[in-house]
């Protein structure tokens, strides 16, 4: 039959019916649905039936199957072919696949070259994604020769690598960086470019280079921070929908991330050593450890730096961030990690808050509260918006002098033309991002000083705010006008003083699993939040301080609840308190009593 009397076309998986249409498709054909983000189907004409299916997840092609009865009809070759052309609408240059040996001739066809291979499956690309990623690092070789001024060959130089996940960079990172430069003439240090976790790639990346370029010039001359890949293949970007046990998965991924190390990343560095941390607890890195002496020829594995009998590991300051514990996570990096953890806890408060739920007439996780233009995913589009600032905010303000409010508010600026883009025009979280900006800097600044403590901080919020001009046409500062009521540059140049004298102690004696909803009722029963005086003006004020009291005096989720009805029903908003309750749990974050 010709190929005219099939079609392709894109099938939505978010729909359960099609997702388990194409979950039956595959498992007929011994493969297993993977996570993707595009998937096309090949039907006759008139007939939904599927004959062939494959998908996109970013730039990697997954989850092709043809149906045996089509199999010697070159289904295969337009359906990739698709799959091709999709990906570069989508701006990607080269596209990847990661499959069985077998059907290496398959792709080979299509253009598709071998980048690396394991026994179980081989990645294979189109395109000259591999190619570059190695000028690249040749680049950074030939400098290296250049700058040194070195006059033996490449193969006569003792150069290291290390590949790294830092997500975030701790002393422990900074010992085996230090230990492995000792033992060659340079070393070369790769970051992990996925963003899986819980520190984006860009901000490890910097972590690293702030820790290099504050060392003594002889050890930053031996050391480069090299760019990341998409050639660091980890069990988070490894498909295994296509192998037929999934015991088998780890070490076939483990496999091909050493393959394409030695046949592409080592050689372009000129690198003959590999340096790794020795492993106690995790099995899987262990395990990738014996793999790395299997297949390379100079692997050196460092005892990993310990203190009090523990291991320091990026996985113990994680676990410190998610219990609130900054103290202890501080502890565990070197200072110039610090800016990165506090911009991740302001980013995390303002997600508690969100979560936290049901907060009358709010956002959270069950309603829109008393808003028609915004919902719960567009909250969350906007704090990772915001997120990027939060950093830029913290890093900058990581030095001995307080930084002008000048450079704060152009970094301000660009964060609210992001949050905006992000939310098509809709001012989500303007307030808080001026109120947890100003903490945030006062905190970065006040730590890298060695003098973060409550009352510091109030007084730093206050100088901070005190050079903020009035604000003038706003709907906050016509409130301010009209109602004589403390507005929000009031309260920042007053250093937030209801926060320190109130709301966080209420916040740390409740110790129950309603404590922010608690504190954002006390917060309701005692602010001035001009966003309900905008939207529904004194009188509802006055019902929301009154109803908080009472719902404090008795309190009873069945209580909380029909409070939040009634505000969404009435149109009252207290985004102000919400403001305030991101800050409350921020600053107890940070603020170590």
């Amino acid at each position: 039959m010709c190929t005219t009397d099939y079609e392709i076309q894109a099938v939505p998986l978010a729909m359960p019916l099609w997702k388990r249409k194409v979950e039956q498709f595959l498992e007929a054909n011994q493969l297993r649905l993977d996570a993707l983000d595009y998937y096309a189907i090949v039907t006759r004409r008139e007939s939904d039936e599927i004959l062939a299916g494959g998908g996109l997840q970013g730039d990697i092609v997954k989850c092709i199957a043809v149906s045996e009865q089509l199999r010697d009809e070159h289904i295969s070759n337009r359906l990739i072919s698709h799959l091709m052309s999709e990906a570069s609408q989508r701006g990607h240059q080269s596209v990847k696949v990661f499959t069985k040996p077998q059907n290496r001739q398959i792709f080979e066809s299509l253009g598709f070259r071998v980048v690396g291979e394991a026994p179980l499956a081989i990645l294979m690309e189109n395109g000259r994604g591999i190619e570059k990623y190695v000028e690249l690092l040749k680049g950074l070789n030939v400098e290296l020769l250049k700058n040194c001024q070195l006059s033996t060959v490449n193969s006569q130089l003792s150069f290291g690598v290390i590949v790294m996940n830092a997500n975030p960079f701790t002393r422990g990172h900074q010992y085996l960086i230090e230990q492995a430069a000792q033992q060659v003439e340079h070393l070369f240090v790769i970051p992990v470019k996925e963003d899986k976790s819980l520190f984006r790639y860009a901000e490890r990346k910097a972590m690293m280079e702030k820790f290099i370029t504050q060392q003594p010039s002889a050890i930053t001359q031996k050391i480069t921070i090299c760019d990341g890949s998409d050639y660091a293949i980890s069990a988070a970007t490894f498909p295994t929908y296509f192998l037929k046990k999934l015991d088998d998965a780890a070490d076939t991924q483990m496999l091909l991330d050493l393959d394409i190390f030695r046949r592409h990343i080592a050689p372009a560095l000129g690198a003959t050593i590999r340096f790794v941390g020795s492993e106690p607890d995790d099995a899987l890195t262990r395990r990738y450890n014996e793999l790395m002496r299997e297949m390379l020829p100079d692997v050196r594995e460092i005892e990993r730096l310990q203190e009090n009998g523990e291991v320091v590991s990026a996985s113990k300051v994680r676990k410190a961030l998610e219990n609130g514990d900054f103290q202890r996570a501080a502890a565990l990096v070197p200072p110039t990690t610090i800016p990165y953890l506090l911009a991740h806890l302001a980013t995390d408060a303002l997600q508690q808050e969100l979560d936290t739920t049901p907060k009358p007439g709010l956002i959270d996780q069950n309603d829109n509260g008393a808003h028609s233009d915004m919902d719960y995913r567009l909250m969350r589009r906007s704090i990772a918006a915001l997120h990027p600032y939060f950093v830029k905010l913290a890093v900058f303000a990581f030095q001995k002098n307080l930084p002008s409010v000048e450079n704060l508010q152009k970094i301000g600026l660009e964060a609210e033309k992001a949050m905006l883009d992000a939310t098509k025009g809709v001012n989500t979280h303007k307030g808080a991002l001026f109120a947890l900006g100003l903490a945030l800097v006062s905190a970065a600044n006040l730590y890298q000083n060695g003098i973060l403590t409550p009352e510091n901080l109030q007084e730093t919020i206050e100088k901070l705010a005190a050079q903020f001009p009035d604000t003038t046409d706003t709907h906050g500062s016509r409130v301010v006008s009209q109602h004589n009521v403390k507005g929000a540059l009031a309260m920042a140049r007053e250093g937030y003083q209801p926060l320190f004298t109130d709301w966080l102690p209420y916040y740390r004696g409740e110790r129950n699993e309603e404590r922010k909803l608690k504190t954002l009722l006390r917060i309701m029963a005692t602010l001035d939040d001009t966003n309900v005086y905008h939207r529904r003006g004194a009188e509802a004020v006055a019902q929301m301080k009154a109803d908080s009291i009472a719902l404090l005096n008795d309190f009873e989720p069945k209580k909380l609840e029909q409070l939040n009805q009634d505000y969404n029903a009435q149109g009252i908003s207290p985004g102000g308190c919400a403001d305030m309750l991101a800050l409350t749990i921020f600053v107890n974050f940070i603020i170590h009593f």
